[in-house]
C-alpha cells in the first residue's frame, strides 16, 4: 500500500527535487567560471545545424523550440540533475528560493470550477482587506471572470500577484451574497519552516521544508525562541525536504558542531576540492539531537544529516534518503533561460558520496528508485546487506556511502493509513473541501478553543459529521461505502488535522499529526533514553 501513495506523490516530489534539490551548488559561482566562459570565436556542428535549419528549412519553424529540444536531448546523456530552465520559469524558481513574492496573501483551491479561499495569511494584505476563508472569488478587476471557466491555477496566481502597493479588485461570494473587495498587494513571506513548537517539556520540534535564502535566519529565530521556552533536546524534521542552498545547510550544521569541524566538501573533475567548515561557536552543541529523514529528503538535507551522523552529533531516524550527491551551478543563457549543470560531487566529512547510481537508467527509472523497491527493513539486522563502502565514525559506529543516508534507527511506513481507498482520497481536493466546510460550519464553537492540544482532545469531527462527509464525497463521485471503520477513522483524523491548520496554521497541523506519527513517536522514545 505504501507504493500506491508514493506513485501518486513521487512525480510531484521528483519535480521538486529537480528544481530545489539541485540548488545545492548555487553558492559556488564565485569559485568557478567567469562571465566570459561562453566566449568563443568558433562554431561547432550543433550550432551549424541549428543555423542551417533556421536559414534553409522548407517551412517556417520556431527556432527556440528546436534549441530547447536540442539542449534537453544533450542533457539527457549526462546525469538526471543537469537541467535546462526556460525563461518563463526562471523568475518563479528564484522567487521561491528568495522566500517572498508580491501578492494578496491567500491559499486557494478550485472546487467545482470555483476559486475558493482555503486560508488567509495572518496580517497579510487580504486579511487587512477583509477576505475570509471560504470566500469564492468569481471576478478579478471586475472584468476577468475566473469562476465556471477553464482556467489554470498558474493563470489565477498571475492575476492575483503584481507589483508592491499595486491594487487589485476581487469579487467574492460569501453567504450567497456578492461582495467587492479592494486589496493592496504586499510582500508575502514564504517561510521554509513548517512548524516549530515544544512537543514535550524540554523537547523542541522544528520542521524544515527546504533550504532557501532565509532558512538559517528563520531557523535561528525559532531555535532561540524554543531555548527560551526551556528546550534541552531537539527533533529536526527533514522529511520531504528536497534540498536547496548548500550554505544554509552548512550554517545550520555549524550551530550543532563544535570547533573547526568539516561539514561537507565538493570536488569534481574540473572543480578543485572546496571545504565548508564550522566558523563559530554553535547555539546547540550539546543536548540530544534527533534528525528525521525519509526517501524524499534530498541534497542539502542529506548534507546536514550526513555531517551530523559522521560526527556522532545526532541520531538519524526514519527511512533511507533519496541519494543525491551531485552539485549543480546555474549559468544564465542569452535567451533568458538558465542551465543548471552538474559541476562536482559533494562528500560528507568522512568522505562519503551518497549519490545513488544513475548509470544506464532513464530519468523515470531513477525517479522510481525512491519508491522503495528495496525494503529498508533488509538493512536493519544484516550487515552484509548494507551498501558499500563503509566508514567508521569517531565513536566507532559504521556508516555507509553510495545511495542515500541510511538512518541509525529505521521506521517503516504505517500501511494502515495507506490503503487504496485512502490513497485515492489523497489524490483529490476532497479533504480540503470537507475541512473548510466543517471549519466554517463550526467557526463560533472553534473560536473558543485556544490551543491545538485542546482541539486534539475535542470530539470533532464526530460521527454525526460523517453524514456531511459522505454527502460531499457523493457529490465528488467518491464512495465511502467500502471504507472500513479504521479507514473512516483515518479519514476523519486527516480532516481534523486540516481544521487545526485553519485554526492555528501549520503549527496546529503538525501538532496533531505528530500525535500519531510513528517516526516522531520513535524520536521521542529516543530522547527519553
Amino acid at each position: 500500500m505504501d507504493n500506491n501513495k508514493k506513485q501518486i506523490w513521487l512525480p510531484l516530489f521528483f519535480a521538486i527535487v529537480m528544481i530545489f534539490g539541485m540548488l545545492v551548488g548555487y553558492n559556488l559561482h564565485k569559485h568557478t567560471t567567469s562571465s566570459n566562459f561562453f566566449s568563443s570565436g568558433k562554431t561547432n556542428s550543433i550550432q551549424e545545424v541549428v543555423s542551417l535549419i533556421q536559414n534553409k528549412y522548407v517551412d517556417k519553424i520556431k527556432i527556440d523550440s528546436i534549441s530547447e529540444a536540442t539542449i534537453n536531448d544533450l542533457l539527457s546523456h549526462l546525469d538526471p540533475h543537469s537541467i535546462y530552465i526556460p525563461q518563463n520559469d526562471v523568475q518563479a524558481i528564484n522567487d521561491d528560493l528568495i522566500g517572498n513574492f508580491y501578492g494578496i496573501g491567500v491559499e486557494f483551491q478550485m472546487f467545482e470550477d470555483t476559486v475558493t479561499v482555503i486560508s488567509v495569511v495572518k496580517n497579510g494584505p487580504s486579511e487587512k482587506a477583509g477576505v475570509q476563508a471560504g470566500d469564492k472569488i468569481i471576478f478579478v478587476n471586475d472584468t476577468t471572470k475566473i469562476a465556471g471557466v477553464k482556467i489554470t491555477t498558474d493563470v489565477i496566481r498571475n492575476l492575483l500577484r503584481g507589483e508592491e502597493n499595486s491594487k487589485v479588485n476581487i469579487t467574492v461570494i460569501r453567504d450567497q451574497k456578492q461582495q467587492k473587495i479592494t486589496i493592496t498587494r504586499g510582500s508575502i513571506p514564504v517561510s521554509t519552516i513548517d512548524a516549530s513548537y515544544m512537543i514535550e517539556p524540554q523537547t523542541g520540534f522544528i520542521r524544515l521544508n527546504k533550504f532557501g535564502e532565509k532558512t538559517y535566519e528563520e531557523f535561528m529565530e525559532q531555535l532561540e525562541k524554543l531555548q527560551k521556552e526551556g528546550m534541552k533536546n531537539l527533533i529536526l524534521d527533514l522529511r520531504g525536504n528536497t534540498g536547496g542552498l548548500l550554505n544554509e545547510a552548512v550554517d545550520i550544521a555549524d550551530e550543532f558542531l563544535s570547533n573547526n569541524k568539516l561539514v561537507v566538501y565538493t570536488e569534481g573533475a574540473k572543480s578543485a576540492r572546496y571545504e565548508f567548515k564550522c566558523k563559530r561557536d554553535g547555539l546547540f552543541e550539546e543536548g540530544k539531537l534527533i534528525i528525521l529523514v525519509d526517501e524524499t529528503s534530498a541534497s542539502a538535507s542529506e548534507v546536514l544529516a550526513g555531517a551530523l551522523q559522521d560526527w556522532d552529533r545526532a541520531t538519524i531516524i526514519g527511512r533511507r534518503t533519496f541519494g543525491k550527491g551531485l552539485v549543480q551551478q546555474q549559468f544564465s543563457l542569452s535567451n533568458g533561460g538558465a542551465l543548471r549543470l552538474t559541476v562536482s560531487r559533494y562528500y560528507t566529512p568522512l568522505g562519503r558520496n551518497i549519490q545513488k547510481s544513475y548509470t544506464n537508467k532513464s530519468k523515470e527509472e531513477y525517479r522510481r528508485d525512491a519508491l522503495g523497491i528495496e525494503p529498508h527493513e533488509k538493512y536493519e539486522n544484516e550487515d552484509s546487506a548494507h551498501p558499500k563502502p563503509s566508514f567508521k565514525t569517531p565513536s566507532g559506529k559504521t556508516v555507509f556511502g553510495g545511495g542515500g543516508i541510511l538512518p541509525d534507527i529505521l521506521v517503516t511506513t504505517d500501511s494502515i493509513t495507506l490503503t487504496n481507498n485512502i490513497a485515492k482520497i489523497y489524490h483529490t481536493n476532497f479533504l480540503n473541501k470537507v475541512a473548510l466546510k466543517l471549519y466554517i460550519q463550526n467557526k463560533n464553537y472553534l473560536s473558543k478553543i485556544n490551543s491545538a492540544d485542546k482541539f486534539y482532545a475535542e470530539k470533532l469531527p464526530t460521527e454525526n459529521d460523517l453524514s456531511l462527509v459522505e454527502k460531499i464525497a457523493k457529490s465528488d463521485s467518491i464512495s465511502l461505502q467500502k471504507f472500513s471503520e479504521k479507514e473512516k477513522e483515518t479519514l476523519l483524523f486527516s480532516i481534523k488535522k486540516l481544521i487545526a491548520k485553519q485554526m492555528f496554521g501549520n503549527n496546529g497541523y503538525y501538532q496533531l499529526a505528530n500525535k500519531t506519527d510513528k517516526v516522531v513517536l520513535k524520536a521521542m522514545e529516543q530522547v527519553k533514553q
